[in-house]
């Protein structure tokens, strides 16, 4: 097994992801609010790269079991039901709903690896479950970084490290890690024993507390808090259905 990771998408292309396992990373927020989301009972996701993109495919929707959620710049895009905050993201708003969702940097990252051949959200909250299917399935992977507005992001490194650690652990054999992975891994040895402290001392985690949203950090640092497996199935994520394989199904473009 060999791991790859880029840490913005920036550095790769859907070309270079194509038939590939891609695993997407944004801790604050995106993969935290879509595992959050799918976890209450959100029926599906639909990531898109914009705006526009996202009102365009909900007024081709019928009926009420339709959400937009999204941010920029860290805030509710206007028109739409919900924001970016996995604490928004409750059972009761989004059981059953189909949500097109669009954020400044994880949709982004999602949008580029959808020509993937099988394509995973992972964040702290969900890293046992992913980690778990990447053994099962024993095959290279490519670990894709949201960032922060096309930079370098310390959380979502740290929760690659995290990742690429319990893979270590669990595979049948050592995996080869490239440069990128090995760093990812020596920053989570380094800063895994104190994720919340790590997330509030990065450039977002102080962004976030700055304009109100401090109390998602504590989510979004909740190792294994939620066990699920977030996995592109179509144009769409959906929860891997459990005692299933790790492939999904064929699927059609995304958005």
């Amino acid at each position: 097994m060999r791991i790859d990771l880029c840490v913005t998408p920036g550095q790769t292309d859907e070309l270079s992801l194509r038939d590939r396992t891609v695993v997407v990373i944004d801790v604050l927020r995106a993969s935290t609010t879509i595992v959050t989301a799918l976890a209450g009972g959100a029926r599906e996701i639909i990531p898109v790269a914009t705006v526009e993109s996202a009102v365009k495919i909900s007024g081709n929707l019928i009926g009420d079991v339709i959400l937009l959620g999204g941010e920029r710049n860290g805030k509710m895009i206007e028109g739409f039901n919900l924001g970016n905050s996995p604490a928004e993201y409750t059972a009761e708003k989004v059981r059953g709903k189909a949500i097109i969702f669009s954020s400044t940097n994880g949709s982004q990252a999602l949008v580029r690896a959808r020509y993937a051949r099988a394509l995973y959200v992972c964040a702290f909250v969900n890293v046992g479950a992913v980690a778990g299917a990447l053994c099962e399935g024993n095959r290279d992977f490519t670990i894709v970084c949201a960032g922060n507005n096309g930079m370098f992001s310390m959380e979502d490194s740290v929760c690659a490290g995290m990742l690429i650690a319990r893979v270590s652990a669990g595979a049948e054999a050592p995996p080869e890690l490239t440069d990128g992975a090995l760093a990812a891994r020596t920053l989570y040895r380094a800063f895994g024993r104190g994720i919340l402290k790590m997330i509030r001392a990065t450039d977002h985690g102080r962004h976030l507390q700055e304009i109100g949203f401090g109390g998602d950090l504590h989510i979004c640092a909740g190792v294994d808090a939620l066990p699920v497996l977030p996995q592109l199935d179509g144009n769409v994520i959906r929860l891997k259905p459990p005692h299933q394989g790790n492939e999904p199904a064929a699927h059609s473009q995304a958005t």
